[in-house]
C-alpha cells in the first residue's frame, strides 16, 4: 500500500452526511481515494418504512454488511435473511442482493465494499433525487459507472407487495 494510505482517519464530526431522504441517512466514510483502492465504506440508517436498495449486483466487488442496531432484511439471491445487531453478511461479487429495514424497525448498519469502487458520487446522486435535482432514470444510467447493476427478484417484489 502506498505510504500516503497507511492510515485514513474519518472523524464523525467531519464525515459527509446525506439526509435529503427523510427516511434514511448515509454517512460517507471512506472511498478508494482514501484507502489506496482497498475499500469503500459508509454507515447507513434506514428508518422503518424505507424501501431500501432494490435488487442489484456488483460485478467487481464484494460487499460486507454489519448491523449496528435494529433489524435489516437482506435478499441474497433467492432467500431473505433478517439480520439484527451484531450480525454480518458478506455478499460475493456477482450475487444479486437487496436490503431494507425490517418492517416495524429501523436498521443502522455499516457497509464495506472491497475492492473499493468510487461510490460517494453515486450516494450523492441518490440524495439529489430526493430533492428533485436528479431523476431515477439518471441513477439507472450510472449502472456501469458505479458497478451497481439492477436485477429482478420475484421474492423481493413479493416482500414489498
Amino acid at each position: 500500500m502506498n505510504k500516503e494510505h497507511t492510515m485514513t482517519l474519518v472523524r464523525a464530526a467531519h464525515a459527509e452526511v446525506l439526509d435529503a431522504d427523510p427516511t434514511s441517512v448515509i454517512t460517507l466514510l471512506l472511498d478508494p481515494q482514501h484507502t489506496g483502492g482497498s475499500l469503500t465504506s459508509n454507515r447507513t440508517l434506514l428508518k422503518d418504512g424505507n424501501a431500501g436498495a432494490p435488487p442489484h449486483r456488483h460485478s467487481g466487488s464484494g460487499e460486507l454488511f454489519f448491523v449496528l442496531n435494529g433489524s435489516l432484511d437482506m435478499l441474497v439471491e433467492d432467500e431473505i435473511h433478517t439480520l439484527v445487531a451484531g450480525d454480518a453478511v458478506f455478499v460475493a461479487p456477482g450475487t444479486v442482493h437487496a436490503f431494507a429495514s425490517t418492517p416495524g424497525h429501523d436498521a443502522d448498519f455499516l457497509v464495506v465494499i472491497t475492492p473499493g469502487k468510487p461510490r460517494f458520487d453515486y450516494y450523492r446522486l441518490l440524495d439529489k433525487v430526493h430533492v428533485g435535482d436528479a431523476t431515477w432514470d439518471e441513477v439507472g444510467a450510472t449502472q456501469d459507472l458505479y458497478d451497481n447493476h439492477y436485477a429482478e427478484s420475484a421474492i423481493w417484489a413479493q416482500r414489498n407487495a
